[in-house]
């Protein structure tokens, strides 16, 4: 396939070009991008890689085909992260927004990761719960999420090992049985691309990058009580609002 100088493949640079358009706002969510004839002409590239502009950027989350109105910029995929869920479980909610939903794939006990073991204050291979779930909405994929906790909580906390939704998530079931309040958190934010086995889960292709959220939450006295990592749905635009005062 022949690269422009910049050594993108056409397709992607095409691409990228109604991308910017997008993400400057010169195309809102519902507008009409260039169809594949329009492509063609403008751009002088074939059917097929015109075509395939519209299928990456359908792939992305972009864009979405309407039936009779042709492909459109898609709404924006906000994301509800970790933070955001213990933010809402504190003021009395589920942790759930409206339309939101859970489904939890593994509850285990294995042998913590090294990075787990050392956020957790743990030995090399010490026995961790290994919770797994993907949360979803109208929109597809939130978050794929798997959380880590000290193997011992499942003494006083046995439903950590159940593959079923907690109530109080794992934050308030924590606090319930042993009065550790999640006080602080650290986030590291990363790109990771999906790996070949969380594909299907993420609904998306092998190999797409997506946003990876490590969250590190501590008590009141300072421990860590949980290590989350969470993969970000495809196309979810991450913000946050701080008060500078």
């Amino acid at each position: 396939m022949v690269r422009d100088a910049s050594g993108k493949a056409p397709y992607r640079r095409i691409a990228d070009q109604v991308i910017g358009r997008i993400d400057s706002g010169e195309l809102q969510p519902g507008d009409a991008v260039p169809s594949v004839s329009q492509i063609m002409e403008a751009e002088s590239v074939s059917r097929a890689t015109a075509a395939r502009v519209l299928t990456e950027l359908r792939s992305e989350g972009y864009v979405v085909a309407t039936p009779g109105v042709g492909t459109v910029v898609a709404a924006r995929k906000t994301l509800t992260a970790g933070s955001d869920r213990l933010r809402m479980l504190q003021a009395g909610g589920d942790g759930f927004r409206e339309g939101e939903r859970v489904e939890i794939l593994e509850a285990e006990m294995a042998p913590a990761p090294g990075d787990v073991a050392d956020a957790l204050g743990l030995d090399a291979d010490a026995q961790v719960i290994r919770r797994r779930r993907r949360y979803l909405d109208d929109q597809g994929v939130i978050t794929l999420s798997t959380s880590y906790l000290a193997g011992s909580l499942a003494d006083v906390a046995p439903e950590l090992l159940v593959a079923e939704p907690l109530p109080k998530m794992t934050f308030g079931l924590i606090e319930e049985r042993t009065g550790r309040r999640a006080t602080r958190r650290r986030d590291t934010v990363s790109i990771r691309p999906v790996a070949e086995e969380d594909a299907d889960l993420m609904e998306a292709e092998a190999g797409t990058p997506t946003l990876v959220m490590v969250n590190r939450y501590c008590d009141q006295h300072g421990e860590p009580t949980e290590y989350a990592v969470d993969y970000l749905g495809v196309g979810r635009e991450l913000s946050a609002e701080y008060d500078l005062d």
